[in-house]
């Protein structure tokens, strides 16, 4: 069964996460492009192994790469899939993916994203269910262009799903410290969107045009409530409202250290780089785009 469906993974160093994510996924879309940011491991070999059409491009934040991704391969399908290395899909995934694509009055899909950490299934914390469109007609969608939670915007009507796309957000193969490492560089692009967004110079009608819809929802609260909470005490209001009032408890001692790292320590460190770039701006009273080329090696 394959759909008519391309899917776009991007890349870097994803040696340990690659080969299970394409497995997932060969058997059922018509195409793999993986979009890679220069990858020193075997990357480029494992792409190759399964036949997807691997191409490099320079990174400089998810948004761009994707929709470079969309704009400059050869995509021949009506339908893309976007997919990152550490998503797996199930065969129950696309068996009811066929049935909703096949409806033509829709243009994107949005799935549940169930995340495993330390091998357990974190189900409470307000986690899950949460919807992501990953699944959208060429012709109708792009992604924003943002530095972080970044979501694709489809010209046309999309459904909620009940398809479950499985996470591993604690690579099985590595440690923490590969999970830290990554927040850590989530928590820059995260700054960097608080301070554009602070300084309305990034506002982006997003999801749905704001007008409703679950992602929406969430998309607001987190700009308009939790924003406006002030630095270094939001995070323990988050933590508790996580691990008290919506349960995470519940999840065990994985659960512990996921809702604590992810919920207190990831946003702790957002808020200590924003204050660390608002610092440096008021100190060097250069532009953003300098201090980020200058101190952290990226560009707006």
């Amino acid at each position: 069964m394959r759909l008519p469906i391309t899917a776009i993974i991007l890349t870097l160093n994803e040696e340990k996460n690659l080969p299970e994510c394409i497995s997932s996924i060969e058997k059922y879309v018509n195409k793999i492009i993986i979009v890679d940011s220069f990858s020193n491991d075997n990357t480029k070999e494992i792409a190759e192994k399964y036949n997807a059409e691997f191409i490099q491009n320079k990174w400089i934040n998810y948004s761009q790469q994707f929709q470079w991704g969309l704009d400059n391969t050869n995509i021949t399908t009506e339908w893309v899939l976007r997919i990152d290395a550490d998503e797996r899909w199930t065969e129950e995934g696309f068996s009811l993916l066929a049935k909703e694509i096949l409806k033509k009055d829709i243009d994107g899909v949005f799935v549940k994203i169930k995340i495993f950490f330390m091998e357990r299934w974190i189900s409470h914390g307000a986690i899950y269910p949460n919807y992501f469109l990953r699944v959208f007609r060429k012709s109708k969608g792009k992604i924003e262009q943002r530095w972080m939670d970044e979501h694709i915007q489809v010209e046309g009507k999309s459904i909620y799903t009940e398809i479950d796309v499985i996470e591993y957000n604690y690579d099985r193969q590595s440690n923490i410290g590969g999970w830290t490492e990554k927040h850590n560089s989530y928590a820059l692009r995260e700054a960097i969107e608080y301070i554009l967004l602070k300084e309305n110079s990034n506002k982006i009608d997003g999801i749905a045009d704001r007008k409703g819809g679950k992602t929406a929802k969430k998309r607001w609260l987190k700009e308009e409530i939790y924003g406006n909470f002030p630095l270094i005490l939001r995070p323990l209001v988050y933590f508790f409202y996580r691990f008290i009032i919506k349960l995470g408890f519940l999840d065990g001692k994985e659960g512990f250290i996921f809702h604590f790292l992810q919920g207190f320590w990831y946003r702790f460190l957002v808020d200590v780089k924003i204050i660390e770039i608002e610092r440096k701006l008021k100190k060097s009273k250069v532009s953003l785009q300098k201090l980020l080329l200058d101190e952290y090696g990226t560009i707006l």
